[in-house]
């Protein structure tokens, strides 16, 4: 096999996938991350979008073995943010000319949360005039609360399915979550007519470069419109980091990991929106930029109030967590340019792919 006449290649198979997520030498990686850069550049442009992500709430009902603010982790302050204070964010970003927002929080369901997430929805948009993009990332919900929240102004939603293999999947989550109820939830979400976004967990414990290839042919046989995935970084406080064995190796893995499944990705499915995580960034200070000269297009820039931010750490040394969101702003835009992409202010820098999927209906 060579790499050359794979990377000429415009369908890969499995053990194209396999081959390019194992290379190892510097130049090969080069090769890879440079084709993946081309597809890009091709295919979205040499963009780059921003979704202002506000992070409002750490109560979660959720159990998940390898999160930091998982419920029965009591080390952590619990907070939700008031409607006025979410909205105060969302007016800087469309000041700021962020062209979307990513509303997240700890999972939830009752009434009062399905409720008060469709309020504010529906007061961003108006406070907007209809100009913020909004993307939701509240985890899994009846087919009911998804319609709603589609109907009040919310067009794309982030549900990542963290491994596609259902026994690692049942090895991040305790019983009471459901391998196919999650897949149930894309499905539903497709068919209200939500850009539908996943992602996985890159190299946590048990995991191979097998099941990760797997995770990339599931995004494109469920014709996925955008990825958000990021390298594992241990929380100390779960059991899922009681595995981990040696966390420096681990680290220096991930972000190899990381950065191979965003450029194999952008190969494989040339026209969808593919993040570059903040996880990245805790592995390398330049994480973000590597992942953006291997093929990503979004930036997910914090803009959630600073004094919550220590509160809401999925795992460690998470970044920017003690900056504001203007120094935010400035140092993404400095660091963009490095790379030599343009951020596009103003626009919400929707999936091309979800457009050219919806026009075969």
């Amino acid at each position: 096999m060579n790499l050359d006449e794979i990377l000429k290649q415009d369908k890969l198979t499995r053990d194209d996938l396999v081959y390019l997520m194992n290379l190892k030498e510097e130049d090969d990686l080069e090769k890879l991350y440079n084709k993946a850069y081309q597809l890009k550049a091709e295919h979205i442009g040499q963009k780059v979008f921003y979704r202002g992500l506000i992070e409002f709430s750490n109560l979660c009902v959720k159990n998940c073995n390898y999160c930091g603010i998982r419920k029965d982790n009591n080390k952590v302050d619990r907070f939700t943010m008031t409607e006025e204070e979410i909205l105060d964010r969302a007016k800087w970003a469309y000041e700021n000319k962020y062209g979307s927002l990513v509303l997240q929080a700890g999972e939830r369901s009752d009434k009062e949360f399905v409720d008060f997430v469709d309020n504010l929805i529906k007061k961003i948009k108006e406070m907007s005039n209809n100009e913020l993009g909004i993307t939701l990332s509240l985890g899994e919900q009846s087919k009911e609360t998804y319609q709603r929240w589609y109907d009040s102004g919310a067009h794309r939603y982030l549900l990542r399915i963290e491994s596609s293999n259902e026994k690692l999947y049942n090895s991040l989550h305790p019983n009471d979550h459901d391998f196919k109820g999650r897949l149930e939830c894309l499905a539903e979400m497709k068919e209200i007519g939500y850009q539908v976004g996943t992602g996985v967990m890159i190299g946590f414990p048990g995991q191979s470069i097998e099941d990760l290839v797997d995770d990339l042919i599931f995004f494109k046989e469920n014709d996925i419109d955008m990825v958000g995935m990021g390298p594992y970084v241990l929380h100390e406080d779960t059991p899922t980091a009681k595995k981990v064995e040696n966390n420096e190796l681990l680290k220096t893995r991930n972000l190899n990991w990381g950065l191979k499944m965003v450029a194999v990705l952008r190969l494989l499915m040339k026209d969808i929106n593919i993040a570059a995580t903040t996880a990245l960034q805790a592995l390398n200070p330049v994480g973000r930029e590597m992942a953006l000269k291997a093929g990503a297009n979004i930036l997910m820039p914090i803009i959630t109030h600073r004094k919550y931010r220590t509160d809401y750490q999925l795992y460690e040394n998470k970044p920017c967590i003690d900056e504001e969101a203007s120094d935010c702003k400035n140092c993404l835009a400095a660091r963009v340019a490095t790379v030599g992409d343009e951020i596009v202010y103003g626009e919400w820098g929707d999936s091309p792919h979800y457009f050219k999927r919806t026009a075969k209906k």
